[in-house]
């Protein structure tokens, strides 16, 4: 078979276009590879900018970490600081309570001492006086002691007493009075033995309330529930112990304060010491005498005591006045002893009721209180003397 002529026409004319496009192939790589070279070095490019931005940032990183190192260690310290402020604010807070305490317990020890000392004092009246001499205000007890320092009664040379013993004996001030509370009316005495109110008692007790213009409403209250108290019916008022109980049993607080000077609580029945009783007591528990007849009794027995009741009369001139064995007498049995101590910025105050039968001399309660600071006055000398 014949081949057409233009059959071998189209290989022939499509040859060198062939030729022509494998004749561009290497330009074409040396193309790509141009490209891929300015790829790569803007990609080195960019890599140098990321590179170079990270090393200028890194130091502000640093200065970032750095202050965060230091604020931490900041904290750190304040925190072990507060912990160690606050471990030693406790140390010292126990110390000072522990140093309170204990000075505390040797105040309690020093007024019980004083205590002790004032029933020396009332045993050997009793002794120098017998068992039925009669008790006046011109005796060593009555005289009121003013504040003192320990030191006053302790002998630096005495055995036994230390350095420390005499420094806390020149700190230390003590001061305190001893009373005769028979001197003054027995709110018992409204009570008879068997139970009943005691119409002669309470007639002296409507004096003293009229002489010191108190309402008599609250006498008459004090003595129904003092029978009362003393009765054996169920939901009886508490029978009271101290002076300031009394407000049980329907005295005002304005009463009270007028009266404590005059009236006492005691657990018996007892009779008024002439030799130390007030005017206004005086005034109320003798028949027929005015304020200016107390005062002159007073005047008296101040001059001169009274050694019997029978010397009482005589001198008082008023046989009418009812000066009377079982509502009076010469001497006592019952006695206050009130102490004060004072050391440093510490303030305690004792009150004691003592009971003397002879020489025997026994304390019956006591009642013990702290002051932040003195309130008042002292009470007197020391009564250790």
């Amino acid at each position: 078979m014949m081949n057409h002529p233009g059959s071998a026409c189209p290989r022939m004319a499509h040859t060198p276009m062939a030729h022509s496009k494998l004749g561009q192939a290497p330009g074409a790589a040396s193309s790509f590879a141009a490209h891929q070279n300015s790829a790569t070095m803007l990609a080195m490019q960019q890599g140098d900018a990321v590179t170079l931005a990270e090393q200028r940032s890194a130091p502000s990183k640093l200065a970032a970490q750095q202050g965060a190192a230091l604020l931490m260690a900041m904290l750190t310290v304040a925190l072990v600081a507060t912990l160690a402020a606050a471990g030693v604010w406790l140390q010292w807070r126990s110390i000072e309570v522990e140093a309170a305490e204990r000075q505390r317990g040797q105040a309690h020890w020093l007024l019980l001492g004083a205590l002790d000392w004032s029933r020396i004092i009332l045993r050997e009246d009793a002794r120098s006086g017998g068992d039925n001499g009669p008790d006046h205000l011109a005796e060593p007890w009555a005289v009121p002691l003013q504040e003192a320092r320990l030191s006053t009664f302790v002998s630096s040379n005495a055995e036994g007493v230390s350095r420390d013993d005499e420094r806390v004996a020149e700190e230390v001030f003590l001061s305190g009075q001893i009373s005769d509370l028979q001197g003054r009316l027995n709110v018992l005495n409204l009570v008879d033995s068997d139970g009943r109110l005691s119409q002669s008692s309470l007639a002296v007790f409507e004096r003293l309330f009229k002489s010191l213009d108190l309402p008599p409403t609250e006498l008459q209250t004090l003595a129904q529930q003092m029978v009362l108290a003393h009765g054996t019916q169920v939901g009886r008022p508490l029978r009271p112990q101290r002076l300031e109980q009394l407000t049980w049993l329907g005295l005002s607080a304005q009463t009270m304060a007028a009266l404590a000077p005059h009236v006492c609580v005691l657990p018996v029945r007892t009779p008024i010491n002439l030799n130390t009783a007030s005017a206004a007591v005086l005034q109320a528990s003798l028949i027929g005498v005015d304020a200016a007849g107390a005062q002159k009794l007073v005047q008296l027995r101040d001059s001169r005591h009274f050694n019997t009741l029978e010397d009482a009369r005589l001198r008082l001139d008023n046989p009418r006045a009812g000066i009377e064995s079982a509502l009076h007498s010469v001497n006592s049995r019952y006695f206050e002893v009130r102490g004060r101590l004072r050391w440093g910025a510490t303030v305690l105050e004792e009150r004691s009721l003592v009971e003397r039968n002879g020489v025997d001399v026994r304390v019956l309660w006591s009642d013990r209180g702290q002051l932040a600071a003195p309130q008042r006055e002292p009470l007197g000398r020391p009564f250790v003397q």
